[in-house]
């Protein structure tokens, strides 16, 4: 292109600019239109005065969030919902207003800063703002920063931050006063960095909508799943809420649990957990354990800002929620809540005074007592000056995810993931786009295999407001089939055709989650019975956990790298056990295990699992303390029952040596009993060798399962 024509063109450019003149609502700028002007300036004043309470009631908001980096919600809905009530009631006005004079710089200014506030996702706020800065850049001191943060949704990073140095900039003019917002406005400049940065790297991922089964036009969020994604809990603003109230902060209903089963593939429809959970007032859900019979709810306290409650699973019935004690909940604002695996450590965001600035994360340790203990922060490593969120812990017991507006993110809230090891917390890591983006991305959970991720996010294409999405991780065989957000949300009804061709990868930690039905043996009804999980390398009990009353089902987490000993028990049965020795290095999988409890009868018989002995020899090993306890237990509360202790041996060496090997393990454990203090008279040792194998002895698998020591009522 020749100089001559560049210089036309800018002639031109400039012709065209110098067309687009601000035109103020005058009669003397409408000679012709009286009566349409008339109409129309009505309809600018009526805007005007809604706009102005709502930008009032926003400024306010902003203003102290800028200043201390504290939102105060009244519930967990959204965060940049101050204003909307009167925001909504000034947009058709000036839209009617915009019909008659499209070339007014404040009723542009005021139609960007609605838009943006209503629906952030559309590009209207920008392109209003642009023409309000065309039209009269001075128009409003904060319009720049409207533009830029317009931009930011919009992932146009670069001009996000020619905007927001456009601000910076007039802010600089006076820097002392303009301390804070300055310090805002770079973050800003540098969360488009990052959004920047993140972009141009994407993660391998699909992201699914969940589907009308979940989503409706209505906000749903906060959504918590079981290990095995079998059951889902969330929080929607639905209109068939508990009370049906609605919100005068936000216009939205209030806030009701609500539950989902997984069915195949499918999400079941979902159901208002009712009344006894649900109150008239804010009922969000704030964690769930990784079986799902815990479940915790943040219920808002004008008085407090809100507390976290407890409710039970008790066969098909949730319990009424209780209040948890003050180490948890204080006088300040209580949200979001995480149990560990084992159930000794609660996880939870507090601004409660002590903290780092806004929001923090906390933990508390369950006492000998049963109570939750004193909270500690979790420290600067996690917590930062502004809000941290949605805290989830993975069943793995050392891996955390939550939400932050601090350390690196690309605007709102993002996701983060830090793991404890050597005694601290890693730098948290920022889970990279698309799964954040400039919006608040927020509660963001992930299944015990590592597979798949749910959060929650108003991106476009949704049923309406905030939805509940999918994420599946994916492998690296292929380059990225999907390179934008838009193409990256596949519909559970447009479902992306591609996806199966992928390799599905865990993204999360290893992990052996166990799961199945305790039932009587001979009528295999479902029983509710208590579980206790052992590390059998100190022989402590490190959970407790109850099968489901009605249906039986239990489900154990168990993270790798340790040999783990499972015992049920239940007033009038056997105890039942089994051993897991998980390697550090073993990937997830999940072992579906019936477990079938006998009554205490003549003749019955179980395998010792938890016993073992040196290789090759009958020397009993300490890891057998816990199991040897239970036996002893087992035979003082039923004192005139008398056992058999059988052992046997796998196929391998002769069958006088195997012979003699069983007959010198089973001999003992019946030492060992005697020495505890069980009489003589009542104890048979007795070894078989390898005359009554349970399985092949062709495999080491066989084998190892014809290596055993039972026990069997001989007499009651």
């Amino acid at each position: 292109m020749n100089t001559l024509v560049k210089f036309i063109i800018v002639i031109l450019l400039t012709g065209i600019n110098a067309v687009a003149q601000n035109i103020d609502f005058e009669k003397s700028n409408f000679p012709d239109k009286k009566d349409l002007f008339k109409e129309a300036r009505n309809n600018f004043n009526d805007g005007k005065e809604a706009f102005d309470l709502g930008k009032k009631e926003y400024d306010f908001i902003m203003d102290q969030y800028i200043n201390t980096h504290k939102f105060f919600p009244v519930s967990r809905n959204d965060y940049r919902r101050a204003g909307d009530i009167y925001f909504k009631q000034a947009q058709p006005f000036l839209i009617k207003a915009q019909d008659f004079n499209p070339n007014n710089a404040e009723l542009n200014y005021m139609l960007g800063v609605i838009n943006f506030n209503l629906n952030p996702q559309t590009d209207a706020s920008y392109r209003y703002l642009e023409k309000a800065y065309n039209l009269n850049p001075k128009i409003s001191d904060d319009l720049t920063y409207f533009l830029g943060w317009a931009y930011q949704f919009q992932l146009k990073w670069d001009d996000a931050i020619k905007y927001y140095q456009l601000f910076l900039n007039m802010l600089n003019l006076d820097a002392k006063a303009n301390a804070i917002a300055i310090e805002e406005a770079n973050k800003k400049i540098n969360e488009c960095k990052v959004g920047k940065y993140e972009m141009a790297n994407p993660q391998r991922i699909f992201i699914d909508n969940l589907g009308n089964n979940i989503n409706t036009k209505y906000p749903e969020y906060s959504a918590f799943i079981t290990a095995d994604e079998s059951m889902m809990v969330f929080t929607a603003c639905q209109d068939n809420s508990t009370g049906g109230r609605i919100d005068e902060q936000n216009g939205a209903y209030f806030e009701d649990t609500y539950i989902s089963l997984k069915k195949g593939r499918l999400w079941t429809s979902s159901q208002n957990l009712g009344p006894i959970v649900n109150s008239d007032d804010h009922d969000a859900t704030a964690g769930l354990s990784a079986d799902g019979t815990s479940m915790f709810i943040y219920k808002y306290k004008e008085k407090d800002g809100g507390d976290i409650y407890l409710s039970t699973l008790s066969g098909t019935t949730w319990s009424k929620p209780e209040k948890l004690n003050k180490n948890i909940n204080s006088k300040k604002h209580e949200s979001s809540v995480t149990l560990s695996s084992d159930g000794k450590k609660l996880y939870f965001v507090s601004d409660k005074d002590g903290g780092l600035g806004d929001r923090d994360i906390y933990v508390s340790t369950l006492d000998d007592k049963g109570e939750w203990g004193i909270s500690e922060n979790l420290g600067p490593v996690i917590n930062t000056k502004y809000a941290e969120e949605g805290i989830f812990i993975h069943p793995d017991g050392k891996t955390i995810y939550f939400s932050s507006k601090g350390h690196k993110t690309m605007g709102g809230f993002d996701i983060f993931k830090s793991v404890f090891e050597n005694g601290k917390w890693s730098e948290p890591e920022n889970l990279g786009y698309p799964i954040n983006g400039p919006d608040d991305d927020v509660f963001f959970v992930i299944s015990g295999s590592g597979h798949h991720g749910y959060f929650a996010s108003a991106k476009q294409g949704g049923y309406g407001d905030k939805d509940i999405y999918r994420i599946t991780f994916l492998g690296p065989e292929k380059n990225p089939l999907l390179m934008n957000e838009d193409n990256l949300l596949a519909s559970v009804a447009a479902p992306v055709s591609e996806f199966k061709a992928e390799k599905i990868i865990s993204s999360g930690p290893k992990l052996t989650v166990l799961k199945g039905i305790i039932r009587d043996d001979k009528t295999k009804e479902p029983l509710e019975a208590s579980i206790e999980l052992v590390d059998n390398t100190i022989n402590q009990v490190i959970a407790t956990f109850k099968s489901n009353s009605v249906s039986g089902k239990y489900l154990v987490s168990l993270p790798s790298g340790k040999n783990y000993g499972l015992v049920v028990k239940r007033d009038g049965y056997l105890f039942h056990s089994e051993n897991f020795d998980i390697s550090a290095s073993a990937d997830y999988h999940e072992v579906e295990i019936n477990i079938d409890l006998k009554k205490i009868e003549i003749g019955q018989s179980i395998v010792l699992k938890n016993i073992f002995f040196d290789f090759d020899k009958a020397t009993i090993r300490s890891e057998s303390a816990n199991e040897l306890d239970r036996l002893i237990k087992l035979l003082t509360e039923n004192s005139t029952l008398k056992i058999e202790l059988g052992s046997h041996t796998d196929s391998k060496g002769s069958d006088d040596y195997n012979q003699k090997l069983s007959q010198s393990r089973s001999q003992s454990v019946v030492t060992y009993l005697i020495n505890k203090g069980i009489s003589t008279d009542r104890l048979v040792a007795k070894g078989y060798g390898e005359t009554a194998p349970v399985a092949t002895n062709d495999t080491d698998a066989g084998r190892q399962e014809n290596r055993r020591t039972e026990f069997k009522i001989l007499s009651k």
